[in-house]
């Protein structure tokens, strides 16, 4: 073969090698423009709480699987969640990439007027785990079983204040009066102390303000760790693999359960294909290690309900909670 040819059979080559380097290049610049690169989470509530465990747990399960590159968290209390959403709505345009948390109290307050909107003012994503309800005591508390509270509460139900953190009516409330009326006690009764967070309820029940503590069972858990509390009880259908010690109502002989939903919401006008990138990465995570270890640690049950099927369990949800809220006398 002539030097020539050989020459111009390499310029030939090294072309083809080219345009087949540049057509990959752009098919991966193409693919990485459309998948969710960064999240931002914006957290209704202070450091510490169940919303905030649930965004940063979802952050960091994400970002150590590689499944996203880059998370940050803005937590924004007021208004019992009202002012997070407001917020969300107000700058929507520049919140595509945002994800907010929330849970079962954006359907309890947007019931009970706390705040104005509602989950259809805001781009539903996806509901992703379940936490339940707990009750739990100080360490050095008298009561060593739920069942010794209930005998004092149906002796006197003003001698068990019980404390949360969150306004009368609320879910800390609702799950308290669900349980004591399962107990044969009147519901409107429970002697309910409200905080404006989580942390601030804890320092009530460590003080001796409250007897009892009703938060959600993650929440207790870390609590339970920290050497501060001891969990009574759990809502749950049956004891938990993070737990295995602490009963549930049931087994107690008491017919309640509750579990609290925790998921995502979007900006409003985000449009389908944003909407569809969110739901495909949160999907993902379910199959990583890393999304076991942080569910694992928290106690969560998994209740993956994307899109439409998250709006139509939204919509469920406005009909049982109203119920309920009826029932144990929160709503007329």
């Amino acid at each position: 073969m002539s030097s020539q040819l050989s020459k111009s059979l390499f310029r030939k080559r090294s072309s083809l090698a080219a345009a087949i380097l540049a057509g990959c290049l752009s098919a991966s610049v193409s693919f990485s423009a459309s998948a969710v690169e960064s999240i931002h989470f914006l957290i209704p509530g202070g450091a510490g709480g169940g919303w905030d465990g649930t965004a940063r747990g979802t952050g960091e399960a994400l970002h150590k699987s590689g499944l996203i590159d880059t998370v940050s968290y803005e937590n924004m209390s007021g208004g019992g969640g009202g002012k997070a959403i407001a917020h969300l709505i107000e700058t929507a345009n520049q919140k595509t990439d945002t994800l907010m948390v929330n849970s079962t109290p954006i359907v309890i307050r947007s019931l009970s007027k706390v705040f104005p909107q509602s989950f259809r003012d805001l781009t539903p994503i996806a509901a992703t785990i379940g936490d339940f309800g707990a009750f739990v005591v100080r360490k050095d508390s008298p009561y060593t079983s739920f069942e010794q509270v209930v005998a004092d509460y149906q002796k006197n139900p003003r001698s068990v204040k019980i404390s949360g953190g969150s306004a009368r009516g609320s879910m800390d409330h609702l799950v308290a009066a669900m349980a004591f009326k399962a107990a044969g006690g009147n519901p409107r009764q429970v002697r309910y102390v409200a905080y404006d967070a989580g942390g601030d309820a804890m320092a009530g029940l460590l003080s001796g303000e409250t007897e009892l503590l009703s938060t959600g069972f993650s929440e207790a858990l870390a609590l339970a760790e920290a050497g501060e509390v001891r969990i009574l009880v759990m809502t749950g259908d049956k004891r938990s693999d993070a737990a295995p010690e602490v009963p549930t109502l049931k087994e107690l002989g008491y017919d309640a359960t509750f579990v609290n939903w925790r998921g995502f919401f979007g900006a409003p006008g985000l449009s389908d294909a944003q909407k569809a990138e969110f739901v495909e990465v949160l999907q993902k995570m379910y199959d990583t290690e890393e999304w076991e270890t942080v569910r694992a640690r928290n106690g969560w049950t998994e209740i993956f309900k994307p899109d439409a099927e998250f709006i139509s369990f939204l919509e469920s949800q406005e009909t049982e909670v109203g119920a309920l809220m009826r029932e144990l006398g929160f709503l007329k």
